[in-house]
């Protein structure tokens, strides 16, 4: 049973429909959720774990989509250097 707290699990797939602004509201309320769970670095119970799951999963999908726009960044002056060469 979930308590009078946020639902905190969220998947993959929730993750890609939501907006930039939407994951990272969502990365504050959960950041603002552990803090008032009163978090020691020491000890978590399964609610912290999962909340602190749910930060990473967000993070990751923001790194891994930035990581994404880079390559397609370098890829385009790549191809752009290479026509370039041949002209």
């Amino acid at each position: 049973m979930q308590g009078a707290g946020i639902m905190v699990l969220l998947r993959f797939k929730d993750i890609q429909k939501m907006n930039d602004k939407e994951r990272k509201e969502k990365i504050k309320e959960l950041k603002f959720e552990l803090i008032k769970a009163g978090v020691n670095p020491g000890r978590a119970n399964s609610k912290t774990k999962e909340i602190k799951r749910a930060i990473s999963r967000l993070i990751t999908f923001e790194n891994m989509k930035s990581g994404n726009e880079k390559l397609n960044n370098s890829a385009q002056k790549k191809s752009a250097k290479e026509e370039l060469k041949k002209k």
